[in-house]
């Protein structure tokens, strides 16, 4: 049996607290003989900066690239608002998605049949919902340069973010839009400004070429990237797969987050290319919801989405579909059952702790392997 090598990054917030869920469930797996994880853990975000002044050293970047994949809990904190930039906890974050050659992030927004109350619309817009966004992770206006602020004088300022996109990134996204499209709906939507935006004009002519020449057999269509969020909330199900660029790919896929509930839900999945020789790839899987510093240590905080993600990694870097399948019915199961940490608590269900949430999950998969 294989031995596939994690980096744990907890980092801030709730960070810790939820990872702390998905540590338990490897040691089980590890326990059963189902998998073989050996982990390591490390310091990223506010933690490492407490520890180096550093948002990420280049110690726990040698790690990650070692790694078969990086499990990432949260960065970030009012604490750390006056840090220098390049040090802020956020940046650990990007440099990982970088050196890494993390460009295609994957987030599901699933809403769960006994969660359907828990959005913000009505039951009937958001149940059965099953998207994917693909959004891309390393390119776009976060990375382009020139990015300055420069002092006009008499009391004036200008900021300069640059939007760049090269036609072979575009080309890459879409590749992974369409292979995921053909294991699910065979729907593609692709999202962008072109109406405005002379990224967006090439986005869409790149997008276009790559469906014709490869993907002819996949539906395809179009929408700006304002009209695709209006509908996303109007009418969500419409949607299979969503591929867009990296600053209308971190809208949207938050618009798409509250349609099942809450942020704490989701899971998301960032993927590198596939190596040739090695048919592997860097990946690293982390939950939307942030860190969350206000509930902080206190218990409250939803373990689903870091779990999720965890099963995100079974599925899309080590093939253990069958196993992710198993986290997720755990997951669903639970939710069935009526319990519900605070941020999706409704009437006539049962509050529990971040711990009771992770257990009760973990009680479901053994009684699956049972």
């Amino acid at each position: 049996m294989a031995t596939h090598k994690l980096l744990l990054l907890p980092g801030d917030g709730i960070g810790p607290e939820v990872m702390g869920e998905v540590k338990c469930l490897i040691g089980w797996i590890n326990a059963q003989g189902i998998a073989r994880f050996e982990t390591e853990e490390g310091l990223v975000g506010g933690a490492a900066y407490e520890a180096s002044k550093q948002s990420i050293t280049d110690s726990t970047m040698s790690q990650a690239k070692a790694a078969d994949a990086v499990i990432f809990g949260a960065v970030g904190g009012s604490k750390w608002d006056s840090v220098p930039y390049e040090a802020r906890p956020e940046a650990g974050l990007l440099r990982l998605r970088k050196d890494l050659g993390l460009f295609a992030n994957l987030r599901p927004a699933v809403c769960y049949p006994a969660l359907a109350e828990a959005s913000s619309l009505k039951r009937q817009v958001v149940e059965g919902l099953d998207i994917m966004i693909v959004r891309e992770l390393t390119g776009g206006v976060y990375f382009g340069e020139p990015k300055t602020i420069t002092d006009l004088g008499n009391g004036q300022k200008r900021a300069i973010d640059t939007q760049v996109y090269d036609t072979y990134e575009i080309e890459r996204i879409a590749r992974v839009a369409f292979d995921l499209a053909k294991k699910r709906r065979n729907k593609v939507t692709s999202m962008e400004k072109r109406n405005v935006m002379k990224s967006g004009v090439l986005w869409n002519e790149v997008v276009t070429q790559v469906h014709n020449r490869e993907y002819k057999d996949v539906q395809l269509e179009h929408q700006l990237a304002d009209s695709g969020g209006m509908n996303l909330v109007k009418s969500p199900k419409q949607f299979d797969v969503i591929v867009t660029d990296n600053l209308f790919g971190d809208m949207l896929s938050d618009i798409a987050a509250m349609l099942t509930g809450s942020l704490g839900m989701l899971p998301s999945a960032s993927l590198g290319e596939i190596d040739a020789k090695t048919k592997k790839r860097k990946s690293l899987f982390e939950p939307v919801h942030g860190s969350a510093p206000d509930i902080a240590g206190q218990g409250l905080a939803n373990p689903i989405a870091m779990i999720a993600s965890f099963a995100m990694a079974l599925r899309y870097s080590f093939e253990l579909g069958a196993l992710a399948d198993k986290v997720e019915a755990a997951i669903a199961a639970v939710l069935a059952k009526g319990m519900r940490t605070a941020d999706i608590k409704s009437a006539g269900t049962t509050a529990v702790s971040t711990s009771q949430m992770g257990e009760a999950i973990l009680k479901e998969l053994q009684a699956l392997y049972g």
